[in-house]
């Protein structure tokens, strides 16, 4: 114990509060907690976490500085929970309610996540399942509030959210009668509980879903952006770092151009004297980069993340043992288009996942999966994420578990998309052209995101869009148009940016730090520069903004 810091101690005590106001966030973290619970998602949960955050925020405030370890940490667990309260007091809180991460989502992903080796774990489940009509309750607690006290979401977000519960919560195979299906011990008792509480949780999600349609959406006045002053408190949440909205909208606008002559270069090698759409309409149809079955590709996405791994450990990254083992998984059906990734448990015994919505399709172009594939598993958020969680108690508590923050972690998934590129592993010029397309995407969310909570107006020439004020139907033509992808992709993107303002910019931003950054430390350290070694220090930096991260490698 006396080789501990104040700050230490005062972030691990932060986080066993936090994880018994909310066991979910224990199962996330791979951490011991009530495997069996929910937390209490009601207005008076939210005044728990807000008490949380005020103490262990006065504690730090006198907390001794030991270490340089322990500067790092204190000033980022202190941005971190600074935030927290301005958004509580502001009222966030009541109206959580997007399409991607919301309660909504959450409540269902925590099963995702626990264990299924055992009768033991699946009873855990089984009593969780049990507890979703509780959870889901005190959930519209806080949103009935929000309508009370006009501070809610937009009707948007609640009527894509409807859907999301009806997919959830369907009898015939949605997510919650999966669960129970997915058990093949031989309990007939535990079998029966299954059943029966995935039934249960089913059942609330449709209920859910009526009064999302029947009360909420029809109660709410909000609109669809959110407003300049809101989007700065978002922000922060998502890159702890202030933004100049009028500039970086403009830089959004020269990335997007640069990066789309780039590909119209990249094209060219792929199809002399044919036009991007032409280039991507044929990578759609081309049997030598598309496959059928969705065993078949996850097994593709499996193997990618392997070969990637066993190419870049001792060359690029010392990669531990722990890290290597990355799944490739398919989403559960229901939720927003994007892949996602969830990082492995403290002690590694649930490895790190990317998760991949089909979207119900059985047919996939490769193009643009190795650089997503690089993005969510190595070198992106797996290596990322995994790497912090194999570093452990030399990290500060809170450092590598609660403070993460979405431009240091998506814009390094980003910046790994262009390494990897750097690093040779994008020769194909059509894998090369899947890259650019996704940097393409990412740059132009930054403007779709900043144009629309800004009721900025789109620039005069644009070659398709009009020089209006941004809208939703303009900002899924400008997505369609940059991602090459599926129209319903386009649209559960940009239902995303509105109900998740700001996050979306993190991307690019992200990066855009990352690479200043990187910049700043080669100029400062000359010949010595090692860019493994700049990479190392960024991980072990832990979870910070991306003021801090500037800040903490640039020399």
């Amino acid at each position: 114990m006396s080789n501990v810091s104040n700050i230490d101690k005062i972030a691990r005590d932060h986080l066993y509060e936090f994880v018994k106001l909310d066991p979910a966030a224990a199962t996330y973290f791979g951490l011991e907690g009530a495997t069996d619970k929910f937390g209490d998602y009601s207005p008076k949960g939210a005044q728990a976490f807000h008490d949380l955050n005020r103490t262990s925020l006065g504690q730090l405030a006198s907390a001794e500085i030991t270490s340089n370890a322990d500067r790092i940490a204190k000033d980022a667990m202190y941005e971190r929970l600074s935030l927290e309260i301005d958004k509580h007091d502001a009222g966030e809180y009541k109206r959580n309610l997007n399409v991607i991460s919301s309660p909504i989502q959450t409540i269902r992903r925590v099963f995702d996540l626990m264990p299924r080796a055992s009768d033991d774990d699946y009873a855990d489940i089984s009593a969780r399942l049990s507890k979703v009509p509780l959870a889901i309750t005190q959930y519209k607690e806080c949103l009935d509030l929000g309508l009370n006290d006009n501070q809610a979401a937009a009707s948007r977000q609640a009527l894509e959210c409807a859907k999301q519960a009806r997919a959830y919560g369907d009898k015939s195979n949605g997510f919650f009668i999966g669960v129970s299906n997915a058990y093949q011990g031989k309990n007939q008792t535990l079998k029966d509980e299954l059943i029966k509480n995935a039934v249960v949780a089913a059942n609330e999600y449709n209920c859910l879903a009526e009064y999302l349609e029947n009360n909420y959406a029809g109660s709410t006045t909000a609109s669809d952006d959110i407003g300049a002053e809101r989007w700065k408190l978002m922000c922060r949440t998502f890159n702890g770092i202030t933004l100049d909205p009028a500039e970086t909208y403009a830089w959004g606008w020269e990335e997007l151009h640069s990066i789309e002559a780039s590909m119209e270069q990249t094209a060219q090698k792929i199809l002399p004297r044919a036009t991007i759409e032409e280039v991507i309409s044929h990578l759609e149809t081309d049997p030598k980069y598309i496959i059928h079955g969705q065993d078949n590709f996850i097994r593709w996405n499996q193997e990618l993340h392997n070969n990637t791994i066993a190419a870049l450990d001792g060359r690029h990254f010392n990669i531990p043992d722990p890290v290597k083992v990355v799944e490739a998984m398919i989403a559960p059906p229901g939720g927003a288009a994007a892949m996602y990734y969830t990082p492995p448990s403290s002690d590694f015994v649930r490895p790190g996942r990317t998760w991949y919505p089909t979207l119900g399709r059985t047919t996939f172009p490769l193009w643009t999966e190795v650089s997503t594939a690089y993005h969510e598993g190595v070198p992106g958020h797996h290596l990322q994420f995994g790497y912090i969680t194999y570093l452990g108690e030399k990290l500060n508590a809170f450092s590598r578990t609660l403070g993460t923050v979405s431009g240091y972690l998506e814009g390094w998934a980003l910046y790994a998309e262009r390494l990897m590129d750097e690093l040779g592993y994008l020769e194909d010029p059509v894998y090369k052209l899947g890259m650019l397309s996704a940097q393409a995407l990412r740059a132009a969310r930054v403007v779709v995101d900043i144009g629309l909570h800004h009721q900025y107006k789109i620039p005069k020439g644009h070659k398709f869009l009009p020089p209006e004020v941004w809208n939703p139907s303009l900002a899924v033509e400008l997505i369609h148009s940059v991602s090459g992808r599926e129209r319903n992709f386009s649209i559960s993107e940009v239902d995303r940016y509105l109900g998740w303002p700001a996050q979306a910019t993190s991307y690019k931003v992200g990066e855009r730090v990352w690479l200043e950054t990187r910049q700043a430390a080669k100029k400062a350290q000359g010949s010595n520069f090692s860019l493994s070694d700049f990479h190392q220090r960024g991980f072990e930096l832990g979870f910070v903004g991306l003021e801090q991260l500037r800040k903490e490698l640039s020399s």
